[in-house]
């Protein structure tokens, strides 16, 4: 994404804050137009919400005293359909007040599936508690059916809003344009991560230097050009231009204190989102906290989590974990092997050695996928390389078996890590692990992924796999070292099932 000037523009003019209210109408329309499948959005998990609540409860009242007339509750003087529609309200209200709808945290990360859960545990705490005071005896059973039900069913409910959503955003629809008022160069890297990432339902639309001397250029995006407009328009008639629906604020010292908070007031009322970008990538929103210093907005940026990777817990989730899947996958590992001996000559696994936390080598264990004498004759496909680092990837290599290239489509051949989980050399859930060549070549930055135990599976597992660069790859894993967290894990190793599935990038 390369600027290039197009025309000149003449002496530069003094950013306007105070907007003309002329233009404030073409704002409104502007930004009621952008917001409008968010709106539709909210609506449908209104509606969704509801229905599974309904469907949770009418089911626990099922399961509780089948198709006969359900009685009183005990203490209550309320029947059990009159309390599931009392508890349904009161859910489905508890999920406004946490705002688990609200557009800030739809279709984002983990935050809108966190406040599902938070809502849903605190209704049920309150109702233990009034249960305790009144000494209302409602069955067990039924509150034991409703609460995991529910909770899974709004989860399963978000999850497919949101990948409706996604799919939306992918073909260029729920997508809202963006003003980035700031530099061209934070613009042009802004713009590029809103291409690469198109379910973030952002699209830079125009870019506004309030204080630039330069001439009017263009910024290349992947749906045409975007303009970049200096003083010489004033910021409603960039907006206008830019038809953005959205502002962003990626540099404030082009703007100023003052300017920042006039800008503010003239976006009041319009529905125009304001947000400012701190300019971080590859941080988590965990590690950033906003704080008042004296009256000033801080954002304070914790340190990396790495070191939160080394506790006894994360390695009691890897142990139980680990032993949990060897347990449940004995018969395809069973399966697995036999068919590898039936298939070629030689032994069933393949260990290679491989560096671990703290460079410590230890031999890592993987199915066998290719023929014995493997090693021997990648020298003659050296050429054919299809991966741009150390790493040798091709996509139709000669010395993957029949049945080799069924479990690397799949991932089977990994399932024998499992044993390196359960003896320590590595994790269910970390970096890449790493041969010595590679280790070798290494940059400090690089060395960091070295301070936690590699794992079976990653973010660069479940963002592409061998479909991506090796720098994306170790960007990936950069920002998992940096970002760590049992949640994320969980996260991970939920998309994992989804990527192997799939099939897609294992070659």
């Amino acid at each position: 994404m390369q600027m290039s000037v197009v025309s000149r523009v003449p002496e530069v003019v003094r950013p306007r804050p105070d907007v003309a209210r002329r233009s404030i109408q073409v704002v409104d329309r502007q930004a009621s137009d952008a917001s409008e499948w968010r709106r539709r959005h909210a609506r449908a998990l209104l509606v969704g919400d509801l229905f599974v609540l309904g469907i949770a409860l009418g089911t626990a009242q099922l399961v509780r005293f089948g198709s006969t007339a359900a009685p009183q509750v005990d203490g209550l003087g309320v029947s059990y359909p009159a309390l599931g529609l009392v508890l349904a309200a009161v859910w489905w209200i508890s999920l406004q007040i946490h705002q688990s709808r609200s557009p800030i945290v739809v279709g984002h990360g983990p935050e809108e599936y966190r406040r599902v859960i938070v809502a849903t545990f605190r209704v049920f705490a309150v109702l233990a508690m009034i249960s305790l005071a009144l000494q209302i005896d409602a069955s067990r059973l039924y509150l034991a059916t409703a609460f995991p039900l529910g909770l899974v069913g709004l989860l399963v409910e978000r999850k497919l809003a949101r990948v409706g959503l996604h799919r939306a955003r992918t073909h260029g629809a729920a997508t809202t344009k963006v003003l980035v008022v700031g530099g061209a160069r934070s613009a042009t890297q802004l713009a590029r991560w809103f291409d690469k990432h198109p379910t973030a339902g952002y699209a830079v639309g125009g870019v506004w230097i309030p204080d630039a001397h330069a001439p009017v250029a263009r910024l290349d995006g992947s749906t045409g050009e975007i303009p970049v407009m200096s003083a010489s328009l004033d910021f409603a008639e960039a907006l206008t231009v830019s038809g953005a629906g959205a502002v962003v604020v990626t540099d404030t010292e082009h703007l100023g204190h003052e300017s920042l908070r006039d800008l503010t007031w003239q976006l009041e009322g319009t529905g125009v989102e304001l947000m400012i970008s701190p300019n971080v990538l590859d941080v988590s929103a965990a590690r950033l906290h906003l704080n008042d210093v004296s009256g000033m907005p801080m954002l304070h940026l914790s340190e990396p989590q790495h070191a939160g990777a080394d506790r006894i817990w994360k390695r009691a989730f890897d142990f139980v974990g680990a032993a949990a899947l060897l347990v449940l996958l004995s018969p395809a590992l069973l399966v697995t092997a036999v068919a590898i001996k039936l298939d070629s000559a030689g032994p069933v696994f393949y260990r290679q050695e491989r560096i671990g936390r703290h460079r410590a080598p230890f031999r890592m264990t993987k199915f066998r996928s290719m023929t014995v004498d493997a090693e021997q004759r990648l020298d003659g496909l050296r050429t054919l390389n299809e991966s741009d680092a150390v790493l040798f990837k091709m996509r139709h290599d000669p010395r993957v078996t029949r049945v080799g290239r069924f479990i690397r489509r799949y991932s089977l051949d990994e399932l024998p890590q499992l044993l390196d989980v359960l003896r320590g050399d590595m994790s269910l859930v970390g970096p890449r692990p790493s041969l010595a060549a590679e280790v070798e070549q290494y940059s400090v930055q690089m060395g960091r992924r070295m301070y936690v135990r590699p794992g079976m599976t990653g973010l660069w597992q479940v963002s592409g796999r061998s479909d991506l660069s090796f720098d994306e790859a170790e960007r990936l894993d950069l920002a998992y070292v940096d970002n760590w967290s049992i949640t994320g894990d969980l996260m991970i190793m939920l998309r994992t099932v989804r990527a192997v599935t799939r099939g897609q990038g294992a070659y």
